[in-house]
């Protein structure tokens, strides 16, 4: 029988799950979502991610796709796969997909979200949606910082020891940090990540910002390429996996701030 591809946006709380991906005796979204579309489609489904997350790490708009015999409206995977989700997890969108797309082959470029709740006292309602930082922290100064990274680099002092990623080198397209209210946020996008890049990153800014060491410390880390002398890694409560871009053919609308991307970034469109 024929198949059909099917590519859906999930968003999640990811603080109750041991990450995206299948853990034996654990609670993973993987799992939970499969399960959930298992039962709208009367067969198994296995779903492909855009990029897997780690515990306790959220998704704004994570993209996967999955194939499947069953002959079902649209509206019958968004709203039945809803139907058997916990409240933790929710499928977003969902549309019929090319069949060559893949959610994680076919992506172009990637956004991350990392948040820190910057105040005195750490919040009772955000406490796992943010991370907290007591200490003052100069946003301008982390920015400033973050743009050394800008361009096509080695992030082997951003890369987690047990990373099993072939090449250390990546492309990052932008990176923006702000303070809102209370809160530092920052945006990050890349053509991919390495395992613990985004948080390696966070928490070497985060060094920046309180002054523990100077605005050209990133640089200095790119050249040395030694993760042991970047700092700590952020925790995971902060991290979302914001957003994911595909070429225009697949159809998949964008998120406003893949704006930001350099022409060349979108030369596959």
């Amino acid at each position: 029988m024929n198949k059909t591809r099917i590519v859906l946006g999930v968003e999640y709380d990811g603080s109750r799950f041991c990450g995206w991906q299948w853990q034996t005796k654990q609670r993973s979204v993987q799992a939970v979502l499969e399960q959930a579309l298992s039962k709208v489609a009367n067969h198994p489904v296995n779903v492909q991610c855009a990029g897997r997350t780690d515990t306790g790490v959220h998704a704004l708009e994570q993209v996967v796709h999955f194939d499947t015999s069953a002959q079902r409206h649209t509206d019958a995977w968004l709203l039945g796969g809803n139907r058997h989700l916990p409240d933790e997890v929710r499928i977003i969108w969902a549309k019929p997909a090319l069949a060559d797309f893949h959610a994680r082959y076919s992506a172009v470029a990637r956004f991350y979200r990392y948040i820190i709740a910057n105040r005195p006292v750490k919040s009772a309602l955000l406490a796992r949606q943010t991370t907290w930082c007591y200490y003052p922290l100069d946003a301008g100064n982390m920015h400033e910082a973050a743009q050394y990274l800008i361009g096509s680099h080695d992030f082997s002092s951003f890369r987690a020891q047990g990373c099993q990623s072939k090449s250390p080198w990546r492309e990052m397209y932008f990176i923006d940090v702000y303070r809102d209210d209370d809160r530092v946020i920052m945006d990050i996008s890349a053509n991919a990540f390495l395992h613990h890049m985004v948080r390696n990153i966070a928490g070497a800014l985060m060094e920046v910002g309180m002054a523990k060491q100077p605005i050209d410390w990133l640089a200095s880390l790119l050249e040395v390429k030694n993760r042991t002398l970047a700092g700590v890694t952020a925790p995971p409560d902060g991290l979302y996996l914001g957003a994911v871009y595909y070429p225009e053919l697949y159809g998949i609308a964008k998120h406003p701030i893949f704006a930001k991307l350099p022409p060349d970034a979108r030369r596959f469109n």
